[in-house]
Protein backbone atom coordinates (compact mmCIF):
# COMPACT_ATOMS: atom_id res chain seq x y z
CA UNK A 1 0.00 0.00 0.00
CA UNK A 2 1.10 3.85 -0.86
CA UNK A 3 0.73 6.71 0.97
CA UNK A 4 -0.93 9.43 -1.32
CA UNK A 5 0.74 12.83 -1.06
CA UNK A 6 -0.48 15.81 -2.79
CA UNK A 7 1.51 18.92 -3.48
CA UNK A 8 0.49 22.77 -4.64
CA UNK A 9 2.83 24.31 -6.78
CA UNK A 10 1.07 27.84 -6.26
CA UNK A 11 1.78 30.29 -8.90
CA UNK A 12 1.62 34.09 -8.80
CA UNK A 13 3.24 36.76 -11.05
CA UNK A 14 6.11 34.44 -12.40
CA UNK A 15 6.38 33.06 -9.19
CA UNK A 16 6.04 30.04 -7.15
CA UNK A 17 5.06 29.52 -3.54
CA UNK A 18 7.84 27.26 -1.65
CA UNK A 19 8.24 26.39 1.74
CA UNK A 20 11.17 25.70 3.88
CA UNK A 21 10.21 22.33 5.92
CA UNK A 22 10.37 22.66 9.63
CA UNK A 23 13.24 20.72 11.28
CA UNK A 24 10.62 18.38 12.59
CA UNK A 25 8.90 17.14 9.84
CA UNK A 26 10.00 13.38 9.55
CA UNK A 27 10.52 13.68 5.79
CA UNK A 28 13.48 15.72 4.81
CA UNK A 29 13.35 18.56 7.59
CA UNK A 30 14.59 22.23 6.50
CA UNK A 31 14.26 21.13 3.09
CA UNK A 32 12.68 23.02 0.53
CA UNK A 33 9.45 22.15 -1.33
CA UNK A 34 5.84 22.59 -2.32
CA UNK A 35 3.34 23.11 -0.34
CA UNK A 36 1.21 19.73 0.31
CA UNK A 37 0.39 17.01 2.61
CA UNK A 38 -1.22 13.15 2.94
CA UNK A 39 -4.62 12.18 1.95
CA UNK A 40 -6.48 11.59 4.89
CA UNK A 41 -8.70 8.21 4.93
CA UNK A 42 -12.47 9.64 4.18
CA UNK A 43 -14.29 6.42 2.91
CA UNK A 44 -16.43 6.74 -0.12
CA UNK A 45 -15.00 10.05 -1.63
CA UNK A 46 -14.61 12.22 -4.38
CA UNK A 47 -12.39 15.05 -5.87
CA UNK A 48 -10.44 13.45 -2.62
CA UNK A 49 -6.73 15.00 -4.26
CA UNK A 50 -8.54 18.13 -4.51
CA UNK A 51 -9.69 18.88 -1.49
CA UNK A 52 -6.57 17.62 -0.18
CA UNK A 53 -4.80 20.33 -1.93
CA UNK A 54 -6.88 22.95 -0.40
CA UNK A 55 -6.75 22.08 2.97
CA UNK A 56 -3.09 21.14 3.39
CA UNK A 57 -2.35 24.84 2.08
CA UNK A 58 -4.90 26.11 4.27
CA UNK A 59 -3.42 24.34 7.39
CA UNK A 60 0.15 25.04 6.46
CA UNK A 61 0.29 28.72 4.64
CA UNK A 62 -3.31 30.04 5.46
CA UNK A 63 -4.13 30.68 2.16
CA UNK A 64 -7.66 29.45 0.65
CA UNK A 65 -7.88 27.49 -2.96
CA UNK A 66 -10.61 28.89 -5.25
CA UNK A 67 -11.05 27.02 -8.67
CA UNK A 68 -10.08 24.25 -9.17
CA UNK A 69 -6.37 23.11 -9.37
CA UNK A 70 -4.91 21.97 -12.25
CA UNK A 71 -3.08 17.85 -12.37
CA UNK A 72 0.30 18.43 -13.55
CA UNK A 73 2.20 14.99 -12.98
CA UNK A 74 2.78 12.34 -10.30
CA UNK A 75 5.83 10.38 -9.41
CA UNK A 76 6.31 7.64 -6.88
CA UNK A 77 9.33 7.37 -4.30
CA UNK A 78 10.39 5.89 -0.75
CA UNK A 79 10.59 8.15 2.35
CA UNK A 80 13.70 7.81 4.64
CA UNK A 81 11.34 6.09 7.06
CA UNK A 82 10.90 3.45 3.84
CA UNK A 83 7.17 4.22 3.23
CA UNK A 84 6.28 4.08 -0.31
CA UNK A 85 4.92 7.25 -1.81
CA UNK A 86 2.71 8.42 -4.94
CA UNK A 87 2.86 12.14 -4.81
CA UNK A 88 0.53 13.70 -7.26
CA UNK A 89 1.35 17.73 -8.05
CA UNK A 90 -1.09 20.49 -9.12
CA UNK A 91 -0.79 23.79 -10.53
CA UNK A 92 -2.90 26.52 -8.41
CA UNK A 93 -3.43 29.74 -9.59
CA UNK A 94 -6.39 30.99 -8.14
CA UNK A 95 -6.31 31.56 -4.33
CA UNK A 96 -6.80 34.29 -2.02
CA UNK A 97 -5.17 35.09 1.02
CA UNK A 98 -1.24 35.87 2.03
CA UNK A 99 0.79 32.97 2.25
CA UNK A 100 2.51 32.89 6.11
CA UNK A 101 3.58 29.73 8.06
CA UNK A 102 0.53 29.01 9.39
CA UNK A 103 1.88 25.31 11.31
CA UNK A 104 5.24 25.60 12.63
CA UNK A 105 4.99 22.45 13.20
CA UNK A 106 5.44 21.58 9.33
CA UNK A 107 6.79 24.98 7.55
CA UNK A 108 9.55 27.09 8.99
CA UNK A 109 8.87 29.68 6.53
CA UNK A 110 7.39 30.60 3.12
CA UNK A 111 9.03 32.25 0.06
CA UNK A 112 8.26 33.23 -3.48
CA UNK A 113 11.07 32.22 -5.89
CA UNK A 114 11.06 32.39 -10.09
CA UNK A 115 11.40 29.16 -11.92
CA UNK A 116 14.90 30.60 -12.72
CA UNK A 117 15.59 31.02 -8.39
CA UNK A 118 14.35 27.56 -8.40
CA UNK A 119 16.61 26.04 -10.63
CA UNK A 120 19.61 28.07 -9.45
CA UNK A 121 19.39 27.42 -5.53
CA UNK A 122 21.84 25.07 -4.18
CA UNK A 123 19.48 24.22 -1.69
CA UNK A 124 16.79 23.39 -3.75
CA UNK A 125 16.87 19.26 -4.90
CA UNK A 126 16.65 18.13 -8.55
CA UNK A 127 13.08 16.45 -7.85
CA UNK A 128 11.64 19.97 -7.04
CA UNK A 129 13.63 21.25 -9.97
CA UNK A 130 11.50 18.91 -12.34
CA UNK A 131 8.36 19.52 -11.02
CA UNK A 132 9.10 23.17 -11.56
CA UNK A 133 10.17 22.70 -14.99
CA UNK A 134 6.73 20.57 -16.01
CA UNK A 135 4.71 22.92 -14.16
CA UNK A 136 6.12 25.71 -16.49
CA UNK A 137 5.81 23.75 -19.13
CA UNK A 138 1.84 23.07 -18.12
CA UNK A 139 1.43 26.60 -17.83
CA UNK A 140 3.22 27.99 -20.98
CA UNK A 141 2.95 25.14 -23.82
CA UNK A 142 -0.48 23.54 -22.29
CA UNK A 143 1.25 20.51 -21.92
CA UNK A 144 3.04 18.29 -19.07
CA UNK A 145 5.80 15.89 -20.00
Amino acid sequence: MFIVNTEAAIYKDGRYLLCKRSEEEEHEPGGIGLVGGKVELEGASSDILERTIAREVKEEVGLVIEGRPQYVHSTSFVTDQEEPVVNVIFLCEEFSGEPYAASADEVAAVYWMTPEEVYGNPETMDYLKDYIRKVEDLRTKGTSV
